[in-house]
């Protein structure tokens, strides 16, 4: 059995007041490194602000063959042809998001710490799971706290992706990339980086390389 990739997501900062700027900004970013999806996560924001950020992030993104999933909202990124959509338990159902983007985009949920969610996710039709906080973050409130087990579980018994969210700078990130997350999804961690955006990324995938070197594989069955 082949050491399954594991790879960044990133997760746009809180607010964009300067969005010609940010585009200059991700542009650079998404040069720098190995880069799976980027999420426009952006609250308390009008309809027409949400699409204005997609309608500029998006051709970027496409230009370095990285996925543009919207957050909260499945309505709006079927309207706006995003790749996909993230939802929370307490944002539309999976069924429902699903429903609404159709059987070819992608549609994520927020599971927490709980497997059980997880589940419930993989059989309502979820691509991928997101699994935290497993650090404190202040991009975003977290009600719960995961232990890196879970994705070491996740990955020996289900197949559908997890996605590892929550605190997750260099620093940190090779533990989770051991334990089974196949994707890392960071925000601070690369927007607030001291040397920069760009070397966050650089430092990431590095991490995510010594973490998957330590991953250990599950047995096949007989």
């Amino acid at each position: 059995m082949s050491v399954p990739d594991c790879r960044l997501y990133l997760i746009t900062p809180p607010r964009l007041d300067d969005l010609a700027g940010f585009s200059s900004v991700l542009a650079e970013t998404l040069s720098a490194g190995d880069v799976a999806a980027l999420q426009i996560r952006l609250k308390d924001v009008s309809d027409e602000v949400i699409s204005a950020v997609v309608a500029a992030l998006t051709p970027v993104a496409q230009a370095h063959g990285v996925a543009v999933i919207l957050n909260d909202r499945p309505d709006l990124a079927a309207r706006l042809g995003c790749d996909g959509v993230h939802v929370g338990q307490s944002d539309m159902s999976c069924k429902d998001a699903r429903r609404l983007m159709g059987p070819d985009r992608m549609v994520g949920v927020t599971c927490h710490d709980s497997r059980h969610l997880a589940m419930d996710a993989a059989e309502a039709g979820a691509d991928y799971v997101a699994f935290g906080a497993f650090f404190p973050t202040t991009t975003k409130d977290a009600p719960t706290r995961a232990d890196p087990e879970i994705l070491r579980i996740w990955q020996e018994v289900m197949e559908i992706p997890c996605v590892a969210i929550g605190g997750i700078t260099i620093d940190n990130a090779a533990d989770l990339a051991a334990a089974g997350a196949d994707f890392l999804a960071v925000s601070a961690g690369v927007w607030a980086h001291p040397e920069g955006p760009a070397a966050a990324v650089l430092g990431l995938n590095a991490a995510i390389a010594e973490g998957l070197a330590k991953r250990v594989v599950p047995a096949a069955l007989p």
